[in-house]
């Protein structure tokens, strides 16, 4: 690519950005412009000692449950920190009818809903599964089909993020028990009433170790209609572009969240057994957190939510991510940064020339979360090409006297003529 004056610029990060590496949750870099942050209509780190009935609904209002697994809200419970959703044998078996007659569940399941929609985002859930075949999922839908383009068919939408089981065993499905698995279905009902489930690939990560042995972390980023992609650990990601045959934008509609511990069809998978459903050890699955994250403008405030404690979601920092940048003129520098913060902060910068005087100290207010933006940096005196000017960055607390520094970054600049 042409560029008619660029800045060559030598960046030095600091440990706290390098360590932040190992970090295993949070959302994957934003777009340019823009900024993630919390969605708490959909996040709960679930500290509390019952489920918040403002959030979520501690059964699945459209669903019993998959034959012979019945979601019952005695199995949901919020304690210890964590949201446990527990499988056990039912003590007596339940018949339920339906137009088809009768169906008989023998074993306890349970289902914790959203009462709030969203479109589009990126969702994380940190889960461990339950010892069992029982399922640990982490998944939306919509509630309900929707006519088609030919109005006489009709749509509904599920997107798994991570659908998984507890153990191996002679069964086809064994392959559940490890690693990550992501699902995006389109379920259409023809203009003759048949039902198809239209699937893109499966995306799989690969574990050796079980989904029970420890907490995992599954991601995912519902980017817009067409695509979304994966995270397993905050790994590097998977990618998966929907079906898309019957609508070229077939993930358009808001959809709910759903955190589930389901009976999965047999013979595929076999029902658990008895012991490891009275098993305590066992039987139980883990979501430690979930945590639901939209894109908004970089520079847009966000009003804050007294109702909503502050959650330390990120490692404060603040760096330049690129080793280029265009030069918009000699008096302005179009600066790229990058900032995570768990509240409003302040960002300095401070431009140097190479003896190290002063040229230029400026500051803004970098607002709540994970942005990716460039920032332009007036500058009062014509620059003269040369090596060695510096530019430093420090994010600090927002109207406070005497800010102690939260982290900091500098970049070595060499100014190239045109």
């Amino acid at each position: 690519m042409s560029i008619k004056r660029i800045m060559i610029l030598l960046a030095f990060a600091n440990l706290h950005w390098v360590q932040s590496q190992t970090i295993t949750s949070g959302p994957p870099e934003p777009p340019l412009g823009k900024r993630w942050v919390l969605n708490p209509e959909l996040s709960d780190e679930f500290n509390g000692t019952q489920i918040d009935t403002t959030k979520w609904f501690d059964y699945h209002p459209q669903w019993k449950g998959r034959v012979p697994g019945l979601f019952l809200a005695s199995q949901v419970s919020v304690k210890d920190g964590f949201l446990q959703i527990k499988g056990e044998k039912m003590k007596k078996d339940t018949l339920i009818k339906n137009a088809n007659g009768e169906e008989k569940f023998t074993i306890a399941g349970g289902a914790v809903v959203s009462k709030k929609t969203v479109l589009f985002g990126y969702y994380e859930s940190r889960i461990k599964a339950a010892a069992t075949t029982m399922s640990a999922t982490f998944w939306f839908s919509t509630n309900g089909k929707t006519k088609s383009l030919k109005e006489c068919d009709k749509y509904s939408l599920e997107w798994d993020i991570h659908e998984s089981i507890g153990r191996n065993g002679p069964f086809e499905g064994s392959y559940f028990a490890n690693g990550m698995h992501s699902n995006s279905h389109y379920w259409y009902t023809d203009c003759n009433g048949e039902v198809h489930d239209y699937r893109a690939p499966q995306v799989v990560f690969q574990n050796a170790e079980l989904s029970s042995e420890n907490f995992n972390v599954y991601g995912g980023w519902w980017r817009d209609e067409q695509t979304a992609s994966y995270y397993y650990n905050n790994g590097e990601p998977k990618h998966q572009k929907f079906y898309s045959e019957i609508n070229k934008k077939p993930f358009d509609r808001p959809m709910h969240m759903r955190l589930v511990s389901e009976t999965y069809p047999f013979p595929w998978i076999e029902l658990p057994n008895d012991a490891e459903l009275a098993d305590p050890t066992k039987n139980t699955v883990y979501y430690d957190w979930v945590r639901a994250y939209k894109l908004v403008e970089a520079n847009m405030p966000i009003p804050s939510s007294n109702n909503e404690p502050v959650i330390p979601l990120f490692n404060e920092q603040i760096l330049f991510h690129v080793a280029i940048i265009n030069l918009v003129s000699k008096t302005i520098l179009k600066i790229p940064i990058q900032y995570k913060a768990i509240e409003d902060r302040e960002i300095l910068l401070k431009l140097s020339d190479p003896e190290g005087k002063l040229i230029k100290e400026t500051k803004f207010i970098a607002y709540t979360g994970y942005a990716n933006l460039e920032y332009d940096m007036r500058i009062d005196k014509k620059l003269e090409p040369k090596s060695g000017y510096s530019l430093l960055a420090i994010i600090r607390p927002l109207n406070t006297k005497d800010p102690v520094d939260i982290d900091s970054s500098t970049l070595i600049i060499n100014l190239k003529s045109k």
